[in-house]
């Protein structure tokens, strides 16, 4: 009252043209740097580049913890906002979180604003003509802590909470199936196995499958298009994979506009980088499935740590949730004996690459036994004559019957008496051939751990390179892929007290042949040949029955 209305009597007289300002932090009276800030209460919000009833606006609408609203008495609104930050480190990042949200929902904000010692309008002088006035005092949140909370919540992006009762009778479609028993449209599937399993190969089959719209590994597929990320392999032997997969599968290529495949070797990122760059690339092809092979290429930090690896996995569901397609990656076994564990648990690293995605298949080789390879080389060499004789032989068929289709001997031999020498000889560099390829062949079973449907009973396969065929035989079907414990591996392996007598005995018979080349044999004499003491060598003649000593010479009886 003292001052009847004239302010430069209390504070000091101000330029009306300018008006006058404040600062909103206390100093410590030796300067005015933000050294000299005191106590980081309060931080200022400002936008000169539009209009104050969108400004006013925005700033209730965030409901910001403002201690004070000033009209700058031109083209701001000035908010004094709390921030009660207990040092200056965090007031830095309490107003770089404070700018971000601003900013985000639309309010154009000064920055330079940001340090602790700024100056602001202060109310109820005059500025040019025009008055700064007070707009108003604690609005929006009562202070920093009950603001953070509540913008966080209201910002996360997250879906609220529906009731079951509102859907009950309204559910939505599920995805459609990509791989039918196995994979819907949009899912994730990991394909695990250790190496030499074809792993890549059965993926090109895959991505053949889906293009085409045929079989996979005896699993219908759904047609569509289908994007191969190569990361391991140089681009010329990856195309020419695709070629060679496709011939042997006896596919016809009509639909080869469905496959694209982006070579990334040498040139691969982080999937967490990969990602986006995958998205702008496949967002307009209308792809139902993304294939990544291998996944080791692009990890993203330690794949025995389950955070991070979590972290990883979801950038996979952030290419499902951008693209609307599902994604298809392998990864290997971890090192050791497989046999024992369960499917889920064999993929190397972090438990979160079995437990993620809703699909995992899993390869586990078979041992395959000589009496295996009997059989399928008695197979193959049957198969190489009936296709020569359909070629070759009129209504051949009549001649034989369904028991000796079954066996090579029966099949080589009437081929012999059918066809002349020079056919015969092809027919045999065939047959031959086709023999040596079942050496290559290895056995496989395909297990798999479903989330969106029933568990599916193993597969048995042979990859007979370049494809995965699926046995139709049941050759594969009774082998075990357990693996039995050290003490019964160890028992296996130990040789009966008769099969050790055999071998000492087969050894003198050796061991007196090989000496009695330079002459009479004698005791000892064998011993240095076999590299063991005389007393041991009489013991195993007398064990053996044949021989006789006289003198110290080893006469082999009649």
């Amino acid at each position: 009252m003292k001052c009847k209305g004239d302010i430069g009597a209390v504070l000091g007289d101000y330029n009306p043209e300018v008006g006058a300002w404040i600062r909103f932090n206390p100093l410590d009276g030796q300067g005015v740097k933000d050294i000299n800030v005191t106590d980081y209460r309060y931080a200022l919000v400002e936008s000169d580049n539009m209009e104050l009833e969108k400004q006013n606006a925005i700033i209730k609408e965030l409901e910001l913890p403002v201690a004070c609203l000033v009209h700058s008495g031109s083209k701001s609104i000035h908010a004094i906002v709390r921030i009660d930050a207990a040092d200056y480190k965090e007031y830095r990042k309490r107003v770089d979180y404070l700018y971000s949200i601003c900013k985000k929902n639309g309010l154009n904000i000064d920055s330079q604003n940001r340090n602790p010692s700024r100056l602001s309008r202060m109310p109820g002088v005059m500025r040019n003509g025009k008055m700064q006035f007070l707009m108003g005092i604690n609005l929006g949140k009562a202070n920093w802590e009950e603001w953070y909370e509540w913008i966080e919540s209201v910002n996360d992006d997250l879906p609220d909470p529906e009731g079951l009762d509102s859907v009950w009778d309204n559910l939505p479609e599920l995805a459609p199936p990509l791989i039918d028993g196995v994979l819907r449209q949009g899912h994730k599937m990991l394909i695990a196995g250790p190496s030499k399993a074809g792993k890549s190969f059965a993926l090109i089959e895959m991505c053949i499958a889906i293009a085409e719209g045929q079989k996979w590994l005896g699993f219908d597929c759904t047609k569509g298009k289908v994007m191969y990320v190569n990361l391991e392999l140089d681009r010329p032997s990856c195309l020419h994979r695709f070629k060679d997969v496709y011939n042997a599968l006896h596919i016809k290529p009509n639909n080869l506009a469905n496959v694209d495949i982006w070579n990334l070797r040498g040139k691969s990122i982080p999937m967490d980088k990969l990602a986006p760059k995958l998205i702008r690339r496949a967002i307009k092809k209308d792809y139902i499935a993304i294939v990544i092979d291998p996944i080791y290429k692009i990890i993203t930090g330690d794949e025995n740590s389950a955070d991070q690896m979590a972290n990883f996995c979801n950038q996979f569901d952030k290419v499902c949730t951008e693209l609307g397609c599902a994604v298809i990656y392998c990864h290997h076994h971890s090192k050791g004996s497989q046999g024992n564990k369960k499917s889920m648990d064999r993929a190397s690293g972090s438990g979160v690459f079995a437990r993620d995605p809703d699909a995992l298949i899993d390869l586990l080789e078979l041992e395959l036994s000589e009496s295996h390879y009997k059989y399928l080389k008695n197979k193959v060499a049957c198969q190489c004559c009936i296709n020569y004789l359909n070629q070759h032989v009129v209504n051949w068929q009549n001649d034989l019957s369904q028991d000796d289709m079954l066996s090579q001997s029966a099949m080589i031999e009437y081929c012999k008496q059918k066809l002349g020498s020079n056919y015969y000889k092809e027919l045999d560099h065939l047959v031959n051939e086709a023999r040596y390829s079942v050496e290559q062949i290895s056995g496989w079973r395909i297990e798999g751990t479903l989330r969106e449907f029933p568990k599916f009973s193993p597969v048995n396969l042979f990859f007979e390179y370049p494809i995965h065929v699926t046995d139709d035989s049941d050759v594969l079907k009774d082998i075990s892929t357990e693996e039995a414990p050290a003490w019964q591996k160890a028992m296996a392996k130990r040789k009966s007290p008769e099969d050790k007598k055999k071998e000492r005995k087969a050894a003198i018979v050796t061991a007196y042949s090989a000496c009695k080349m330079d002459g009479d044999v004698s005791v000892n004499t064998l011993a240095e040949y076999m590299g063991v003491t005389e007393k041991t060598v009489r013991t195993r003649l007398k064990e053996h029955g044949g021989y006789s000593i006289s003198d110290g010479i080893v006469i082999e009886k009649d």
